[in-house]
């Protein structure tokens, strides 16, 4: 938020002129497109989620349709990206012996989280799905589901499962404090910070966004000459940030679903 910071000053001279600056705050990410304020509404957030899931399904049937030796342009994109979830994700980290019942799961997520990570720079869309903190959470909820269960089934039960948290060969007085420590790790810890990872990073980013593009038109506007210089760097800025939020949409897709596989990977083997 030190952008912020910078911004605030600038906005705050303009207003001594005229019309007060209103900032942006988390009610600009919740826009209500029909309902109002209930919590039934169909949000913009909702919709655009939507878009990306009929986008995606679309992308993968229509290159899995007519599969050749020589791949087409769709189909060259597709195996792009599953061989990158499927070799760089899930072998290198679940391993070659369990990792290919879980490629559709962490494909699914990267893609997901990718395209809606990346609509918060295509124009006339401009909303990262994932700066609501519903939706991290309902795919956090499907990562900590699926190792629990593939926990569960490999250890033989839940006790046993539980009981493999805690590393052998362990000195007997610190094996209470261990089990107490994974036990929050694995029930607690991981979930809140995969699902807050995710949605802070690009709740911040869009909310820089914001600033130094609302910033910039208000300077612009209300500002004198020196200030409507201000609000020109103010949209160089924006810019700069875009770019930068564009390496952070990717970084976000490929850092959840690589910590997702690395829980997974830590369910299917054999020792803690």
């Amino acid at each position: 938020m030190s952008l912020y910071v910078l911004a605030a000053p600038l906005v705050a001279l303009a207003s001594e002129g005229g019309e007060s600056f209103a900032p942006p705050t988390p009610a600009n990410f919740w826009q209500p497109l029909i309902g109002g304020e209930s919590a039934l509404a169909i949000t913009r957030p909702a919709v655009v989620c939507l878009i990306s899931v009929g986008l995606l399904a679309w992308f993968f049937l229509s290159s899995a349709r007519r599969l050749s030796i020589v791949p087409s342009k769709g189909q060259f994109r597709t195996e792009l990206a599953y061989d990158f979830v499927r070799n760089s994700v899930a072998r290198d980290v679940i391993g070659s012996k369990d990792f290919l019942t879980f490629v559709p799961l962490l494909l699914t997520m990267f893609s997901m989280i990718l395209v809606n990570n990346l609509f918060g720079i295509i124009p006339f869309v401009q909303f990262p799905t994932f700066s609501r903190i519903a939706f991290p959470i309902v795919l956090t909820a499907i990562v900590y589901v699926v190792y629990h269960v593939v926990g569960i089934r490999r250890k033989g039960g839940f006790i046993p499962w539980v009981k493999s948290m805690v590393p052998a060969g362990l000195p007997g007085w610190i094996v209470p404090l261990m089990f107490a420590l994974e036990l929050l790790t694995y029930f607690v810890t991981r979930p809140v910070t995969l699902a807050l990872r995710l949605f802070g990073n690009m709740f911040a980013g869009h909310l820089l966004l914001l600033v130094f593009t609302l910033g910039g038109e208000y300077l612009l506007l209300h500002g004198s000459i020196p200030l409507k210089g201000a609000g020109i760097l103010s949209f160089a800025f924006v810019i700069v940030m875009t770019f930068f939020e564009l390496l952070v949409e990717f970084l976000q897709a490929f850092i959840f679903t690589m910590l997702a596989a690395l829980y997974i990977a830590g369910a299917v083997a054999d020792e803690h």
